[in-house]
C-alpha cells in the first residue's frame, strides 16, 4: 500500500505508524551517533509521527543534575558525566516505549550498549565530517570541542566512534536534506528490520533482571 495515495494518505500514515509501534512492543527506539548528526531534531519528528514520547538523554541528565552538560564536564569531569549518563539512560529505557536521543558518547559505554540491546532498537544516524561541523558550529558550547582544533577533534571522534556506532541495529544517513526525509528513511529501515524480527514485539528480555 503506497503512502500518500489519493484520498487516503492520512489513514495510511496512521496505519503504518501503528504497525511499527505494535512491532516495537515495549521497546524503545534509540538514536545514536556523533554530535550534530540530528538525533534530537529527527527524533522529535519521528516520535510525533509514531505517536510516542520523545526524550533527549542529555536534557534528562541536566534535569537530574540541575546543571548543564558543559557545567557537569567543567565541575566533575567527563568520567563522572559518563557514569551519570549510564544511570539515566538505563532508567529511561525502562520507561518505554519512546524515541530516545542519546549523547554522542553514550553508545561507547558497553554497559549502555547492553541495556539498549535488551530494551530497544538502536538506529545509528550516520553523518560525514563536513555535515556535522556545519551544524555544531551553530552551537559553540559542545564540551569536547572547546579547544584550538575542533575539526581535528571531531575527525578523531568519528574515527574512534564509528566502528562502535556500527554495532547499532540499523544505520541511516543523516545528510543536508529536510529532517522529514531522514525520518522517512528511518521509517523504511524500521519496517524492513522489524518485519524480519517478529520476536521483538514480545518485549525486552527479562531473564537477567
Amino acid at each position: 500500500m503506497a503512502v500518500g495515495a489519493a484520498g487516503t494518505g492520512t489513514l495510511i500514515t496512521d496505519e503504518r505508524a501503528a504497525r511499527l509501534v505494535a512491532a516495537l512492543g515495549n521497546r524503545c527506539l534509540v538514536l545514536v551517533g556523533i554530535m550534530g548528526c540530528g538525533k534530537s531534531s529527527v527524533g522529535r519528528r519521528l516520535a510525533q509521527r509514531l505517536g510516542l514520547p520523545f526524550l533527549d538523554a542529555d536534557t534528562e541528565i541536566e534535569t537530574a543534575a540541575n546543571m548543564t552538560v558543559s557545567e557537569i564536564f567543567a565541575v566533575h569531569g567527563e568520567p563522572e558525566f559518563r557514569r551519570g549518563e549510564e544511570r539515566v539512560i538505563a532508567r529511561l529505557l525502562q520507561e518505554g516505549p519512546m524515541v530516545l536521543a542519546t549523547g554522542g558518547g553514550a553508545f561507547m559505554s558497553e554497559t549502555t550498549r547492553k541495556e539498549i540491546s535488551r530494551r530497544a532498537v538502536s538506529v545509528w544516524l550516520r553523518a560525514d565530517l563536513d555535515t556535522v561541523m556545519s551544524r555544531v558550529r551553530k552551537r559553540p558550547t559542545r564540551p569536547l570541542l572547546q579547544n584550538a582544533d575542533p575539526e581535528g577533534t571531531m575527525r578523531k571522534l568519528l574515527d574512534t566512534r564509528e566502528p562502535v556506532y556500527a554495532l547499532a541495529d540499523l544505520s541511516v544517513w543523516s545528510r543536508d536534506v529536510p529532517h522529514e526525509t531522514v525520518m522517512e528513511d528511518i521509517m523504511q529501515a524500521l519496517e524492513i528490520y522489524l518485519s524480519s524480527r517478529p520476536d521483538l514485539s514480545s518485549g525486552p528480555e527479562t531473564a537477567a533482571e
